[in-house]
């Protein structure tokens, strides 16, 4: 047998032996609450669209279980990512630092507001932002002018930084923060994958002077949609919530709208979902962290491939359960991923990283070596909360 079907077989059976002979997609919605119950009271009640209690719940909940002052519930992550782009005064020019490797949302975000997806790499430690590299980086190619971080090669303004929690992962955030600071550079954590994620006791998304989260349909919780920004700001909350609901001003009956608004706010019965979906998070973080473990047992028996486990002081959301190849096997990965596909097992690479991206090949970059690395190994592997309990 081939050295690569080798260990393409020896990651089925690991799976196989945690998750059963059935088949499986990567990552799977789970609705055993409420979910039925409060989609009928938000349709009997006529309160479909954006105004209705459950978004209001939502939010609550939202601030409840992150510790945030302020949540604003909106409908998708991306569209939390460009509002909060708005709200730290991106404009036509600015440059936004952004790691290579993340989700396409977030640089398109930044690209909405005509400014410039700028770079940078990843840890493998965390798979978030470097922040040893950053500061080194930004000590090299920056000045300061004015209060503002000023790139010194193509003379635009660093305005702020897109951190991402990978999969679920958080990154190095305190440290990521403190240097943001020190460049007079704005952070908006990028949390739309860690919801129920912690950072030395502290939820993701609550660092920065923003964060945003997102409940697409394979999250570790759903909306059906659905995205937040988290803030601590009052008058950026404010801000936030009138300018997601077209900037209309309150009025018994007229239409006022005094500044450039968008159409943002969550639909209240995407919040009714929301709101049954919270409430199953931690016996659904529970069952995560059950996955992994077993996963955890099998995979740590084979050789040159690795289960990626949460960093040091973080606790981990686990919302994908992500396989590391070694180096000298980066080859054999799209075997794997080809034939644990045809054996039923859905599987996903990374994605590709931005600056492969043929829209945003020309944006201004930081070496990436670690994030090419990172990403021509990795393998994300079925990862539903219910995995255990069909098995």
């Amino acid at each position: 047998m081939h050295k690569n079907s080798q260990i393409s077989q020896q990651i089925i059976n690991s799976i196989r032996s945690v998750i059963g002979a059935q088949d499986s997609s990567l990552h799977e919605p789970v609705f055993n609450g409420n979910e039925w119950d409060y989609l009928k009271e938000c349709l009997d009640s006529t309160y479909v669209s954006s105004v209705g209690k459950f978004v209001d719940k939502f939010e609550q909940s939202l601030v409840k279980l992150t510790g945030a002052k302020y949540a604003i519930a909106l409908v998708n992550g991306t569209a939390a990512i460009h509002l909060s782009l708005i709200l730290a005064d991106v404009k036509d020019g600015d440059e936004v630092l952004t790691p290579t490797f993340t989700f396409v949302a977030t640089a398109n975000a930044i690209s909405y507001l005509k400014a410039t997806p700028h770079f940078i790499d990843n840890d493998e430690d965390t798979l978030g932002v470097d922040p040893k590299k950053l500061y080194e980086y930004l000590n090299k190619f920056t000045k300061q002018k004015d209060g503002k971080c000023i790139n010194i090669k193509t003379n635009k303004i660093i305005k702020a930084i897109v951190p991402t929690h990978i999969f679920g992962h958080p990154c190095k955030i305190d440290e990521i923060v403190d240097i943001a600071k020190n460049f007079n550079i704005i952070v908006i954590e990028d949390a739309a994958e860690s919801i129920g994620s912690y950072y030395k006791n502290q939820h993701t998304g609550t660092f920065g002077l923003m964060g945003t989260l997102s409940f697409n349909g394979n999250k570790t919780i759903t909306a059906g949609g659905g995205g937040a920004i988290l803030t601590n700001n009052q008058e950026i909350a404010k801000r936030a919530k009138h300018l997601s609901t077209t900037a209309k001003l309150t009025h018994k009956w007229d239409y006022l709208h005094d500044e450039i608004g968008f159409n943002y706010r969550l639909p209240n019965i995407n919040a009714a979902l929301g709101c049954a979906q919270l409430e199953q998070l931690p016996k659904l973080l529970k069952s995560k962290r059950t996955l992994f473990k077993k996963y955890e047992d099998k995979i740590s028996l084979l050789k040159g491939v690795r289960l990626f486990k949460e960093p040091t002081g973080c606790k981990s959301n686990y919302w994908l359960q992500t396989l590391l190849l070694d180096i000298e096997n980066k080859n054999e990965r799209d075997e794997i991923l080809s034939l644990t596909n045809e054996s039923g097992l859905m599987t996903r690479p990374a994605w590709i990283l931005m600056h492969r991206l043929n829209q945003f090949s020309s944006n201004p970059r930081m070496d990436l070596s670690c994030a090419e690395s990172i990403t021509d190994r990795l393998i994300n592997i079925p990862s539903s909360s219910n995995l255990i309990g069909k098995n």
